[in-house]
């Protein structure tokens, strides 16, 4: 397994962080869990926006997937290239949530794009 294969599930994992910090600060039980859906709408703030980078890790994760795949069987860009660019885009979801969280609006448009363009290099390479 290459790191950046490695990269993919912590991708699929990363939005579960957000889960945590949208659901366990406090107000989520057993009760909650019966329809954690229709809990996750009432919250507001810093919680609210922790629910929200979830569903775009959600929306965002396959694009990634499909990237590394992609990269290695057409071999777009060196081994290394390809793990380096997979955790670049892994730290930019880390970093996305940060933003989302902390409502720095202009930081966490940077850093979607960042990631988008981990994306596309990933696709099309880079280096050689």
């Amino acid at each position: 397994m290459t790191i950046a294969y490695w990269c993919v599930l912590a991708a699929i994992f990363l939005p579960y962080l957000s889960t945590g910090i949208a659901k366990f600060q406090g107000g989520f039980g057993a009760r909650q869990n019966h329809n954690p859906r229709e809990f996750l709408e009432t919250l507001e703030g810093g919680r609210k926006r922790a629910h929200w980078a979830q569903l775009n890790g959600f929306e965002i994760t396959p694009a990634f997937a499909a990237a590394v795949i992609i990269a290695h069987l057409a071999a777009t860009s060196p081994q290394g290239t390809i793990d380096g660019i997979a955790l670049a885009f892994v730290l930019s979801r880390v970093m996305f949530t940060v933003c989302y969280v902390a409502d720095w609006a202009s930081a966490r448009t940077l850093v979607w794009a960042f990631g988008m363009g981990c994306i596309v290099a990933l696709f099309v390479g880079v280096g050689g």
